[in-house]
């Protein structure tokens, strides 16, 4: 059993935690980009086409200049998966914490932290119970940073629907897109959460934005092309990409209830995942 206090393990999740969201910030996952290609190239609307080359080319030039994919940085949600022979204590929160102050610093970050009453600003992007750290067990020590922009997180939804509703889930989706508009700057990718409990359907829509958008399953496609239907477009100026994919992640609920949740993400879907290493 290795000690959770270990200094160079804790150093090395703080290392990994800040290389991790260097590379998130300023390059897509190859999925993403790939996703973003092909709705450019499908595209019929000539002012939607040319918002899609615009968000390439700003890919292009982030990746060239190793500079910001966009302004927001967001707050880095981290996944944590650790092997039975780490212990899971505070002393590992508090390396990732260092890790987005060394981001913050090093790439640099905006500071997005704040009292959610006095507005008061960190300037490292830490604080009480930010960054949100999520722990699954694993083989290997692993950190996974997820930066997630306010202007899609302020239209996500929870929704907590009559169980003999099964059908209104694909409503609730399709409303909550049609409620944002072009204010999460779409295309979009939806995290749908079905199932658990008010809390626990969250953190699936969220997880759900942690799979590969390369593929999706015929319920997911339905989904997706239901709110593309909405014709709300890139940059909310219209055409036939409204959303790049859906992900959905399921649980058993009450008998009594059925949680829905979406996690809108811009199309700027950042995540990276590093392995720690070097500290044993």
């Amino acid at each position: 059993m290795h000690r959770a206090d270990d200094p160079a393990l804790l150093a090395a999740l703080a290392e990994a935690t800040a290389g991790a969201l260097a590379e998130a910030e300023v390059r897509l996952p190859g999925d993403v980009e790939q996703a973003i290609r092909a709705a450019h190239g499908r595209e019929r609307n000539p002012v939607a086409k040319g918002e899609l080359g615009n968000i390439l080319e700003n890919i292009a030039l982030a990746g060239k200049g190793r500079t910001l994919l966009c302004q927001d940085t967001g707050i880095p949600v981290i996944y944590l998966t650790i092997p039975p022979d780490i212990p899971y204590t505070r002393a590992l929160e508090e390396a990732v914490a260092r890790g987005v102050r060394l981001a913050t610093e090093r790439i640099p970050l905006r500071p997005n932290a704040v009292d959610p009453c006095t507005r008061k600003n960190t300037g490292d992007n830490t604080g009480p119970g930010i960054p949100p750290v999520h722990v699954q067990p694993g083989d290997r020590l692993t950190v996974t940073v997820l930066p997630k922009g306010a202007g899609s997180e302020n239209v996500s939804r929870v929704g907590m629907l009559l169980p003999t509703r099964t059908a209104g889930v694909e409503q609730f989706v399709v409303e909550t897109v049609a409620l944002a508009g072009g204010r999460p700057c779409p295309p979009v990718i939806l995290g749908v959460g079905i199932g658990s409990t008010f809390d626990g359907v969250a953190a699936l829509a969220k997880e759900a934005l942690l799979l590969p958008v390369d593929a999706m399953d015929p319920f997911e496609q339905r989904l997706c092309g239901a709110v593309n239907s909405l014709g709300i477009g890139p940059m909310g100026l219209g055409g036939d990409t409204t959303a790049l994919a859906v992900k959905v992640k399921r649980a058993a609920c009450h008998t009594a209830s059925l949680p829905v949740a979406v996690n809108v993400q811009c199309w700027a879907a950042r995540r990276a995942t590093r392995i720690v290493e070097g500290w044993k």
